[in-house]
């Protein structure tokens, strides 16, 4: 390397550890990593190993016939602390888990399946190329489906499957999950949510179920067992309250958040509710729990060692706890030492730090020889690591080479049939004075910004964080695409141009939300055509009571938006959530092929004024036939 060369890239260095320890999810895009050590070598996997070399290292044989704490036994400190660090990606290429042998790593960008197979495998045989040997975990927030897999099947979201209150569809959902992750060699899933809605502005409320702790309970265990049958690892998040938090109360730290991340001021009752939602997740065998970003009155949940510490003494707890992205940095610590000192002598076992692997690794090797975290603690979290990762299989078949899975590749027929099920059972019908189900030979006049968004209907989670970066995505059929497939069949036609409406006989209107996750999602007003409204709402409606025509308004939202002073507006008014990639399932529904079967998951309010007096527009549980 010329001096020139040297010198740059010290420089990059210097200035990467300046960046800081802020979120990097910030409007859904990755900061730089703040590590040297990682960010000098940025290869990919594939670029870093294009043609994998034979593996000489067979500890993990070895390893597959002892027990957790025998291979805990066999580890030094370093090589403990490393199991319990989960960066992300760019913070830990393969060369630097081959150097370090880390826990696992978050992978964040879409792919098709059979390149997350080689991606997944490379980083696998770096950790098994490792000194300690030990087999590397990647884990996927496959919240609705396979979802940062091009081509995969995507569900409806939470909210929806909510609506449907259907225990042994949302149990057929998990098991599809599994099968569509298994094609990607992905194997651990940070799902399901066992949040409660509360506060519809919150910017995480489709990630619910709804406001009804038992439905949360039922749907979730459904899920979760779904997702062990299907052999995956489910992660129960976030631990707890997360959708309790109080408006005004938003985490300000690297953002200014409304209401994500806030303070849910529960009673002792309401917390025991709470508790006993991941009660029932470990009694079913759920080996991994997420803790909340969120506080508990006035007590962040990644330093609250009494709840925390619950989980395993209370609850019988075998398996591990990990931190959510960067959220110990968040706590209340002097400094980062403290920090994460407190987060693992609060129960914390694997800490989800996305950008400063290295710096973890070091504060946890000097807490240990400093005496601030006992060697007990620290064999106790990579024990419980291990094992879930022996329970998983990952020894005796890290590359999944015996790996089963029902379907050939992601996007089957049968997956598909399934989430239009989903979405059929998941609408709920609010409004109808006759106009549906449609007749046969009408012409339908389809317009607004939801009636063919592929990225709205689909939501947050969808090949990225915020919203997917793929517009048009490989395998999902628009609202508009559905009635087009079955134009024919019902003898319609159909009609986008608006030089051509007035010749129609309805009009079908969809209108919604833009793609948002987390507190991007945040709102101090939900209107339909407010600051999170799809660009287009407003002129839609003006356009369709303009036309004078019958006009059915299709809702493709994450949460039940103010809508009560656009309704006169509307004959019908079907609330879609966030369907997901079968669009088609909505027309369905508009032809009559099913009864409206869903209900609001959660009361649903027509203004600011409705939630702060808890005094609905319409009640949980409302819905037409």
């Amino acid at each position: 390397m010329n001096n020139l060369l040297a010198i740059t890239v010290l420089c990059l260095g210097l200035c990467l550890n300046l960046y800081g320890c802020g979120d990097n999810k910030e409007n859904g895009t990755p900061k730089p990593a703040t590590q040297t050590e990682a960010a000098i070598n940025t290869e990919s996997p594939e670029e870093a190993n294009e043609t994998p070399e034979p593996v000489d290292n067979e500890k993990y044989r070895d390893y597959a016939a002892m027990t957790a704490d025998e291979i805990v036994a066999k580890l030094n400190i370093p090589q403990k602390v490393s199991q319990m660090l989960l960066p992300a990606y760019y913070a830990a290429d393969t060369s630097y888990m081959k150097d370090n042998c880390l826990g696992g790593v978050i992978p964040q960008e879409p792919r098709g399946a059979s390149e997350w197979r080689d991606y997944v495998d490379e980083y696998v045989r770096a950790s098994i190329e490792s000194e300690a040997g030990i087999p590397a975990m990647l884990g996927q927030d496959d919240v609705h489906g396979a979802d940062y897999c091009e081509g995969a099947v995507i569900y409806p979201h939470n909210i929806g499957l909510g609506a449907t209150a259907d225990e042994d569809l949302v149990y057929r959902i998990g098991l599809a999950t599994a099968e569509e992750a298994k094609l990607c060699h992905l194997r651990w899933n940070y799902s399901p949510c066992l949040a409660r809605s509360v506060d519809p502005r919150w910017g995480r409320t489709y990630e619910s179920y709804g406001a009804d702790i038992d439905m949360i309970k039922k749907l979730s265990l459904s899920y979760s067992k779904g997702l062990m049958d299907g052999g995956t690892l489910p992660c129960a998040k976030h631990f707890f309250g997360d959708g309790d938090v109080v408006f005004g109360t938003g985490e300000k730290s690297d953002v200014d958040r409304l209401i994500d991340r806030g303070d849910a001021v529960l009673s002792d009752k309401e917390i025991d509710k709470h508790l006993a939602l991941y009660k029932a997740q470990i009694d079913a065998g759920v080996k991994t729990i997420m803790i909340s970003h969120s506080s508990l009155n006035g007590v962040k949940m990644h330093e609250n060692e009494k709840y925390i510490r619950m989980i395993k003494e209370d609850m019988g707890f075998e398996g591990f706890i990990v931190s959510d992205w960067n959220s110990i940095q968040h706590t209340s610590g002097k400094d980062y030492y403290s920090q994460i000192v407190t987060a693992v002598n609060c129960g914390i076992d694997m800490l989800m730090e996305a950008d400063t692997p290295g710096d973890v690794a070091d504060i946890l090797i000097r807490a240990v020889e400093d005496g601030d975290i006992t060697t007990e603690r620290l064999d106790d979290a990579a024990r419980r690591i291990i094992q879930v990762k022996l329970d998983l299989g990952l020894f005796d078949d890290p590359y999944y080479e015996k790996l089963q899975t029902k379907v050939e590749d992601v996007g089957s027929d049968e997956y598909r049939a399934l989430a239009r099920e989903a979405v059929k059972k998941s609408l709920v019908l609010v409004k109808n004075n006759g106009i549906l189900p449609l007749k046969k030979g009408m012409k339908l006049y389809i317009t607004g910004p939801a009636a063919d968004n592929k990225v709205a209907q689909c939501g947050g989670w969808t090949n990225g964080w915020n919203e997917s970066p793929i517009e048009d995505m490989e395998g999902v059929t628009t609202l508009l695409g559905g009635f087009e497939e079955i134009a024919d069949e019902y003898g319609a036609e159909i009609i986008t141009d608006e030089d051509d409406a007035a010749s129609a006989d309805a009009v079908i209107l969809a209108v919604g939300e833009k793609s948002y996750a987390e507190w991007n999602g945040d709102a101090k007003s939900i209107d339909l055509c407010g600051k999170l409204g799809l660009e287009g709402n407003k002129e839609a409606i003006k356009e369709a009571k303009r036309l004078n025509k019958p006009v059915v308004a299709c809702v493709i939202a994450g949460r039940q938006v103010f809508i009560k002073k656009y309704i006169d507006d509307f004959d019908a008014l079907i609330m879609c959530y966030l369907p997901g990639s079968e669009g088609g399932g909505i027309a369905d529904m508009c032809f009559g092929t099913d009864d409206f079967t869903g209900r609001l998951p959660s009361p649903w309010y027509d203004s600011v004024k409705g939630i702060e007096s808890k005094k609905p527009w319409l009640k949980k549980g409302f819905g037409l036939k």
